[in-house]
């Protein structure tokens, strides 16, 4: 199998599929294009016929997106949902909420590993969405959202970056640390760490 992901430090939709990847055990090729970039967007065309990452490519298949990447892993890789079918259900619908929502959260804290912006970003708007987050994690079954590393975590994990990033404080801590705690997020931080590149709409300054 090919992923193909974009800046680690920026691209949280990259991020979702490495995550649950590296939890699978499956061993993969890893191809970054880093984004925005000089010829960037036809480096991606190359592999993804809508043009963005992630692309995983894993023999006569191609899939793209994050949520339809981790759908296709699930079906092959029993776990990445719970069992039980109220509880996949529930969280199928936060993943989906997590994919098409939070626009201000997005739009007022974008993902950026290196940096730490604690205080910024708090819209009302952003104020609200970070609440229904801390609600949805407060309801969380332990380590993780429904148990055990689940799809759902995945979808989430650039949240906790992001929280990280802007100082954001939240009702279930333990959630919070589970996630950063992974092995395979701590490879993805000190990756991003080393990467060169600085994109200059994700950064902010004084």
């Amino acid at each position: 199998m090919i992923l193909v992901i974009g800046n680690r430090n920026y691209s949280s939709w990259s991020l979702r599929p490495w995550v649950a990847l590296k939890i699978l055990g499956l061993g993969f090729e890893e191809k970054r294009i880093p984004l925005y970039g000089p010829g960037s967007r036809e480096a991606i065309l190359e592999f993804s016929p809508a043009g963005k990452v992630p692309v995983l490519i894993d023999g006569a298949n191609t899939i793209w997106d994050s949520l339809a990447i981790l759908e296709y892993l699930a079906e092959k890789h029993p776990g990445l949902w719970p069992d039980d079918t109220a509880q996949r259900a529930r969280a199928r619908s936060i993943s989906a909420e997590m994919h098409s929502g939070f626009p201000h959260l997005r739009q007022h804290m974008s993902m950026n590993v290196r940096r730490r912006y604690p205080g910024r970003g708090r819209t009302p708007e952003v104020l609200s969405e970070i609440q229904r987050i801390d609600e949805m994690w407060s309801q969380a079954k332990m380590p993780f959202l429904f148990g055990p590393f689940g799809a759902v975590d995945a979808m989430y994990a650039p949240v906790v970056l992001r929280f990280r990033t802007y100082g954001v404080t939240v009702a279930n801590r333990a959630y919070y640390d589970a996630v950063l705690a992974l092995p395979a997020m701590r490879e993805w931080i000190a990756a991003a760490e080393r990467e060169p590149e600085s994109i200059a709409k994700f950064e902010m300054y004084e």
